[in-house]
């Protein structure tokens, strides 16, 4: 992760000096939580410079506030626009984006309604969330002691920040106990998703994948995914999945904006398959990162070119 300190951000409609984007100590997202935010990429290719799926993070961010009765002032196409000028504000032809709405200084209590909206863009140089070596030897993770949030507590289809307090102390625990991410079951004590990313387990050639049920985000990588495998004519089932799957299947792999696909090589020090990324995953990769990189038709309009 790179700051460019001498860059631009987007702060309610205004570009301005990154050095100058504050907030008051006594904002209510800071006391309460009280955000709702994207992660989004752009990719250089061959073509020039391309956010993948643009519209559908957008569409989400505004799904998201409008879970939390955030109104946000301006459409999704004023956001979309916004993100695309302050990618050009920066310079930058790759970059991880972060499009964040919170509540700002008003009132100090539970309710949020008397505090105002803030809508924020940042962008920044990013490369691999796992390690650009997992992408393709793949990382050790750990069946967390925490659980996902029931599904009447927090609303998880929301990509909110509160949320991620949960996936915080996931974080934390897989790292002290030498691991590179946590898996978390649900309520039920079924496969949810790791800190912040999908996950997909693959058995004698069949895609399992949790249902939205699981409470995890719908995941945008996750969707990507699920296409390409139709496509592929691989089978691909959602359903409930035991924690045991973990130790029993051939491949699994997680999802996500940031970690993109990184397969997993062992679960609780019990190797996955080789040990290594699995032929699936490896294809699916190969296939997502062609449209990415342009080596192969955009079929599915997930690329939004800045120019």
């Amino acid at each position: 992760m790179a700051w460019d300190e001498n860059g631009k951000i987007w702060f309610n409609g205004e570009l301005i000096d990154w050095k100058h984007a504050h907030i008051h100590v006594l904002s209510h997202v800071i006391h309460y939580g009280s955000s709702v935010f994207e992660g989004i990429r752009c990719y250089k290719n061959k073509q020039g410079s391309a956010i993948f799926r643009l519209k559908e993070h957008v569409t989400r961010l505004f799904d998201s506030a409008r879970i939390y009765r955030m109104e946000i002032p301006y459409t999704e196409n004023e956001i979309s626009q916004a993100i695309v000028d302050t990618i050009k504000s920066n310079g930058l032809e790759e970059c991880y984006i972060r499009p964040i709405v919170f509540r700002g200084t008003g009132e100090l209590g539970v309710n949020p309604l008397n505090s105002p909206l803030e809508v924020v863009i940042a962008v920044w140089e990013w490369g691999s969330y796992l390690g650009q070596e997992a992408l393709e030897k793949g990382v050790d993770v750990g069946v967390s002691t925490w659980r996902r949030m029931a599904p009447d507590t927090l609303p998880n289809m929301a990509k909110a920040g509160a949320n991620y307090m949960n996936s915080q102390l996931v974080k934390i625990e897989a790292l002290e106990n030498g691991y590179d991410e946590g898996i978390l079951l649900d309520y039920h004590g079924m496969i949810s998703e790791g800190s912040g990313e999908n996950i997909f387990l693959i058995k004698e050639d069949i895609i399992y994948t949790p249902p939205m049920a699981a409470s995890l985000l719908k995941g945008i990588t996750r969707d990507s995914v699920i296409h390409l495998a139709k496509e592929m004519d691989l089978e691909i089932r959602e359903e409930q999945l035991p924690r045991e799957m973990l130790y029993l299947v051939d491949e699994i792999f997680l999802t996500g904006t940031a970690a993109e696909i990184s397969p997993i090589r062992s679960v609780d020090k019990i190797k996955v398959g080789s040990g290594e990324r699995g032929p699936i995953t490896k294809k699916l990769q190969k296939e997502f990162f062609s449209i990415l990189e342009a080596k192969t038709e955009d079929r599915f309009n997930w690329l939004y070119y800045l120019d």
